[in-house]
C-alpha cells in the first residue's frame, strides 16, 4: 500500500512539507519495488538514504524549532531519537542478515507509519507554532 500526500500532512512549512514528500516518496518507491518482485535489491539503497536523510531532516526541523522557541522541543527531540534508533537497527539488520521480505515489511510499518502518524500529530504543532513566531 503506497502512502499518498494528503492536505492533511501538510504542515505549511514549505521547507518541512518537501523533506517529507521525499521521504514518503522513498518508502513508496521500495513498497513499488517489492510489488515488482525488485524489493530485495531496492532495500539497501532505501535504507541509506532513510538513514542520512532523517538526520538532515531531523537536524533540520529541530533548528527551526530552537529558532522559534518551540516549547515542546525536548519532547520532539526524543521522538526524533527514538525513530532514528529505529532506522538504525533497521539497517543493522540488513548488514547482518542481509535483504529479506521480512525486513522490507519492518520498514514499511516501523518507518512509513511512523512518519505519517507523527507529521499529523507532531510536525503540524511545530509548523503551526513557527508560523504564528514569524520564524
Amino acid at each position: 500500500m503506497a502512502y499518498a500526500w494528503s492536505a492533511d500532512l501538510e504542515t505549511g512549512n514549505n521547507t518541512i512539507d518537501g523533506q517529507h514528500k521525499q521521504l514518503i516518496q522513498a518508502i513508496n518507491n521500495l513498497l513499488e519495488a517489492c510489488s515488482k518482485g525488485q524489493g530485495r535489491t531496492q532495500l539497501s539503497n532505501t535504507m541509506k538514504f532513510l538513514y542520512d536523510y532523517t538526520e538532515k531532516h531531523f537536524a533540520d526541523e529541530e533548528k527551526l524549532q530552537l529558532a522559534s522557541k518551540y516549547p515542546d522541543y525536548q519532547n520532539h527531540k526524543v521522538y526524533h531519537e527514538g525513530f532514528k534508533k529505529v532506522v538504525r537497527e533497521l539497517a543493522k539488520e540488513l548488514d547482518e542478515q542481509g535483504p529479506t521480505i521480512v525486513l522490507v515489511g519492518k520498514i514499511n510499518s516501523s518507518i512509513g507509519g511512523w512518519l505519517i502518524n507523527h507529521i499529523k500529530k507532531e510536525d503540524v504543532k511545530v509548523a503551526k507554532h513557527i508560523h504564528e513566531s514569524g520564524k
